[in-house]
């Protein structure tokens, strides 16, 4: 899912539109099909992967990466509709959609048994349960030593300039630094296997640039519309932000092991 901090009550007509300004991008947060590929190779024992569970996959860039680079059944939850038609076009493309099940549920209250997947995976939409709470619920859905791989926002430095930090503290509450999400792992009964940092093309070229371009027709085809208007706007300063502030901030994948 798109980042959409602070989004918490906001009404269906400007969910329905910020569904629109997304789902035909391939990107609805930050990240690379390298990424993704990447993240899924420090997998150790990842050809035994038999059934992955991907949450929040929107429409599912990352979700037919792994399609394609195993040969595992992926159950894709999401809980819109309109972004998994956009994922089963995408897979019916790429003849992968037998190996796809999408379900529109909330990944605060998955449906499945315990011990269903070998794999859990998450690109930027874990926060909307919490990392910390999300890593608890998902650790019964797990098989035996099973994995799961969450690109989560984290704080890269110690210390960062006030304006920053208080922009992503008022938009997401439990950002915090990698050490500080490590513990958060441990606490809830997972081994780290391998964590790394988003490069920069992956906010830049992947994610904010293209979602400007498509900007100023957006709300010409809105007719002005002040909620359309609202979403390029916080978009447009919050990738002034990044550009400005970068070192100091980035998604992590972290790649872990349930213990």
């Amino acid at each position: 899912m798109p980042i959409w901090h602070g989004a918490v009550g906001i009404n269906m007509d400007t969910t329905n539109l910020m569904i629109d300004f997304y789902k035909t991008e391939e990107r609805q947060a930050p990240g690379s099909k390298e990424a993704t590929l990447k993240a899924l190779r420090l997998i150790q024992g990842g050809s035994n992967i038999r059934h992955i569970l991907d949450i929040g996959c929107g429409t599912g860039a990352q979700t037919i990466m792994l399609a394609k680079n195993s040969s595992a059944q992926i159950t894709a939850v999401d809980i819109y509709w309109a972004n998994l038609e956009e994922l089963l076009k995408r897979s019916r493309r790429e003849n992968i959609d037998g190996r796809i099940t999408p379900k529109v549920c909330n990944m605060a209250d998955l449906p499945f048994e315990p011990e269903s997947f070998d794999l859990i995976w998450s690109e930027g939409a874990i926060y909307n349960i919490g990392f910390k709470n999300g890593l608890k619920k998902l650790y019964k859905f797990l098989n035996e030593n099973g994995c799961i791989a969450v690109s989560e926002i984290s704080w890269l430095t110690d210390d960062r300039p006030e304006e920053i930090q208080e922009y992503w503290k008022s938009k997401y509450s439990e950002i915090g630094t990698i050490s500080e999400k490590l513990e958060d792992v441990e606490s809830c009964g997972y081994r780290n296997v391998a964590n790394f940092v988003l490069p920069k093309k992956c906010w830049t070229t992947n994610y904010y640039t293209p979602l400007i371009k498509k900007s100023a027709e957006f709300v010409q085809n809105n007719k002005n519309n002040t909620e359309a208007k609202n979403i390029v706007e916080t978009l447009i300063y919050e990738a002034e932000l990044y550009c400005k502030y970068n070192q100091y901030y980035s998604y992590v994948f972290y790649i872990l092991r349930k213990i």
